[in-house]
Formats: C-alpha cells, sequence, structure tokens
C-alpha cells in the first residue's frame, strides 16, 4: 500500500508526541519537587545554577509578568496549538524540536492554568529564574530555528515545462 503523497510518516508523529509528553512530565514532577522541598532561600549548588522557589506570574524568563492571566494562556495556547498543527502537518523539519516546544508549552499553560503562576526554581544570580518548560520552549524553539535553516529547501512549484516540445 502506498502512501498518499504529502503524507506525514508516522514515525515523525510519535516522535512529535513523545517529546511533548516528556518533557511536559518532567517540568510538571520537576514544579511538584520543588514547591515539596524548596523555599525562598533555595540550594545553593556548585556551579553557576542553585535552585530556589519562586511564582512567575509572566512568560518565559518572566516577560510579561504584568499581562493579565487570561492573556498569557490565550497566547500560550494559540501558540501551542499553532506549532503542534504545523509539526503534525510535517513542515518543520525536525518534529521532535517542536514535540520539545510544545511539551514546555503545555507544562507551563497547565501549570498557569492551576494557580495563575507558574513555579520556577533555576536560578542563576544574573537572570530571572526559569523552569525546565522554559529552557525546552527556548532551547526547542532556537533548534526548530536551526533545523529548519539547515534542512534542504524543496519547493512545491510545478516542474516548469519547456515553451516548445522538441526542447
Amino acid at each position: 500500500m502506498t502512501k498518499p503523497a504529502g503524507s506525514v510518516p508516522r514515525r515523525r508523529h510519535v516522535r512529535f508526541v513523545v517529546a511533548a509528553v516528556a518533557v511536559a512530565a518532567t517540568d510538571l514532577i520537576s514544579k511538584l519537587v520543588a514547591t515539596a522541598y524548596l523555599d525562598a532561600e533555595g540550594i545553593d549548588l556548585p556551579g553557576p545554577l542553585d535552585l530556589r522557589l519562586a511564582y512567575n506570574s509572566g512568560v518565559a524568563f518572566s516577560l510579561g509578568r504584568d499581562a493579565p492571566t487570561w492573556l498569557i494562556i490565550t497566547l500560550t495556547s494559540g501558540v501551542a496549538a499553532a506549532i503542534g498543527v504545523v509539526a503534525w502537518r510535517g513542515m518543520f523539519a525536525s518534529s521532535l524540536a517542536a514535540g520539545v516546544v510544545v511539551g514546555g508549552a503545555v507544562a507551563n499553560l497547565i501549570d498557569r492554568v492551576q494557580a495563575g503562576t507558574v513555579v520556577d526554581m533555576l536560578y542563576t544570580g544574573w537572570w530571572p529564574t526559569f523552569n525546565l518548560a522554559d529552557v525546552a520552549v527556548v532551547g526547542g524553539a532556537f533548534a526548530l530555528v536551526i533545523t529548519d535553516w539547515a534542512a534542504p529547501q524543496t519547493t512545491n512549484r510545478p516542474r516548469q515545462q519547456p515553451a516548445h516540445p522538441s526542447e
């Protein structure tokens, strides 16, 4: 049985879903652990990263802290859905990177719908406190840009026919 022209291989869908679920689950579990074991003083780790509990009313890296919750939820849902649809149709070079972005967005969306804020716990001292979902969204978006830029360019234009049959 042949696949219809333009069909997206099933493994791309599986890759997308597995990445999204894995990222969302990992982030949500990390937030549960953070709220159970961390406080504002947190834990100093060796190296540039510490653990500090914070609640963020904005989006990634505390951007848009003053925006209404309903607006952040609406925009996050819309962007995640759009990326999901585009990825599902096979329009990104990397379904894995798209799944990572969507998983991060969904995890923060679940957190925000429940509490109006998201739990952040990764602290550098020189950057706003953030969480694993933020890393997934930014890292996945970066990977999408790079993989789409590096992918061979294809076009859906019809082949140019010669002007004369003898050509």
